[in-house]
């Protein structure tokens, strides 16, 4: 029974402002979801019978998600009748970790979160760098099952290994120290070590060394620094950290793929392996020409990632600094640089891309450079409003007052005040950059046609979406879920640089 004293409004507050609440029923409701698709792939029509392998991911799913979905009924009821998520509840994690098993990142995340009733930003970082490495091991385990392995296949393996070694007792450390005001000197080593594995790919742990180092060079002076304050921020988001975790996991899986994952069983043609069937040996299957789709999406995921960034990056360089000056100077330099702008942003994007395409040939670097030009104006003029404000407040006339020259002001002060919204806005434009790369691969005039790209793959399943439709599907679930990751950690980032919010 509800304690009659507690009003409505008390309870709706209590659940909201228990992040452990939120995140297990996303985490029960995603996990239930999923499973019912692995049931339902489970089953081939044409051999009249269920996919051992597919069959006991469906098991393992609905298990955890019937176990974190109980989880979060409990949460509820502490919440409601206690205030507080009680030590029992808590200790139903170490259960829910056994989800990492079936590869559950979602119920991994929240049991993580769960054990550790008082959460820093270091913390969660550290769990999240050792989930992205082990998803990465996972993935690339799978391997084992082909015909044949990469010749640095081992080597690869084992240092992963010594990655989640190095990160696994960072996150033991950081558990046990992290709440503390000083760190001990030897931390340093730890943050050194973690910086080391993050050249795999996976920047959590970047993030991670810096700010350990942070913490040891402030010695306590400070209550915190910028990053610690944006993850804490971003962490509140299960959906925002999902999507930050997804697009380094497919980082870091590209860069350890040039050991892990043979090349040749993405682009060599195999006719006796044509339209096989999703198995331990072809995870996701074969196209037309008997090449391994998984291998092929894996070796995709650097060309869409490469282009969607470098195609924000140069615009965002560019156009900055147009706007940058343009903002500054006023007058009949805002002038002429805006309407030179405003010329090419009346030419749609898309059109303009094509055209660039058709003027100097279908490649990868004339890809970037279509879906670049286009994006500059958009970036100028955001950063041209940012600059126009910030060039108004009291520390930047101050700064005049002292004799500042024109190009200090600008590029250490202003520039620097202006950047948060066009990190949101890069960060949520990236996902359009990914589209409209796979879209122009699609149509033939984006990457080259025999390079492994999502585009390529997803325009030859696309033929063959009545007989053999996971030649499609496959491709087109990589491209949703890199755009949905943008998306939800632009969102998220738009609320952790929000300086108005707590």
């Amino acid at each position: 029974m509800t304690n009659p004293a507690i009003t409505k409004q008390e309870i709706n507050f209590r659940l909201k402002s228990a992040s452990e609440y939120g995140q297990a029923s996303f985490a029960g409701i995603v996990s239930l979801a999923l499973a019912l698709v692995f049931l339902l792939n489970s089953y081939s029509a044409a051999e009249g019978a269920f996919r051992p392998t597919v069959l006991a991911f469906s098991i393992g799913y609905f298990v955890f998600a019937g176990l974190q979905l109980a989880v979060w009924a409990l949460i509820r009821s502490n919440l409601i009748r206690k205030g507080e998520i009680t030590t029992a509840t808590r200790s139903l994690g170490y259960v829910l970790l056994l989800s990492l098993l079936t590869a559950n990142i979602f119920i991994a995340a929240v049991a993580f979160q769960l054990i550790k009733r008082k959460k820093t930003a270091a913390y969660t970082l550290a769990v999240y760098t050792l989930m992205t490495t082990i998803l990465v091991f996972a993935v690339s385990a799978l391997n084992l099952f082909k015909p044949y392995v990469s010749d640095t296949f081992l080597i690869g393996m084992v240092l992963l290994l010594l990655s989640a070694a190095v990160q696994f007792i960072a996150l033991l450390l950081v558990a046990k120290f992290a709440n503390g005001t000083l760190l001990p000197s030897w931390m340093w080593l730890v943050a050194l070590l973690l910086i080391v594995t993050a050249v795999s790919g996976n920047l959590f742990a970047l993030f991670l060394g810096l700010l350990l180092i942070g913490k040891l060079r402030d010695k306590g002076y400070t209550t915190g620094s910028k990053l610690n304050d944006i993850v804490d921020r971003l962490s509140r988001s299960s959906t925002s950290m999902l999507g930050l975790l997804f697009i380094l996991f497919l980082l870091t899986v590209s860069v350890t793929s040039y050991l892990t994952f043979d090349y040749g069983m993405a682009i060599d043609n195999n006719y006796s392996a044509i339209f096989q069937p999703p198995s331990l040996e072809y995870p996701l299957g074969t196209d037309n020409f008997g090449r391994d789709l998984f291998s092929r999406i894996v070796f995709g995921a650097r060309i869409s990632l490469v282009v969607g960034l470098l195609s924000t990056l140069i615009p965002v360089l560019i156009g900055g600094a147009l706007g940058a000056i343009s903002g500054y100077y006023g007058r009949q330099t805002d002038n002429i640089i805006m309407r030179a702008l405003d010329i090419l942003y009346s030419i749609p994007g898309i059109l303009l891309a094509i055209a660039i395409i058709a003027a100097f040939g279908a490649s990868t670097t004339n890809l970037i450079i279509a879906l670049s030009v286009g994006a500059i104006p958009t970036y100028a003029r955001t950063m041209r409003a940012n600059v126009m404000l910030v060039s108004t407040l009291e520390y930047v006339q101050a700064a005049r007052a002292f004799g500042s020259g024109d190009m200090k002001i600008l590029f250490k002060h202003i520039v620097p005040n202006s950047l948060a919204p066009m990190i949101v806005k890069s960060t949520l434009t990236i996902g359009t950059a990914v589209i409209s790369t796979s879209s122009l691969s699609f149509l033939g005039l984006g990457v080259e046609p025999h390079i492994p790209e999502w585009g390529n793959i997803l325009k030859l399943g696309s033929a063959y979406l009545e007989t053999h439709s996971y030649t499609a599907i496959y491709p087109g679930l990589a491209i949703i879920g890199l755009v949905l990751s943008f998306n939800f950690l632009g969102d998220g980032l738009r609320d952790a640089l929000d300086p108005k919010l707590d």
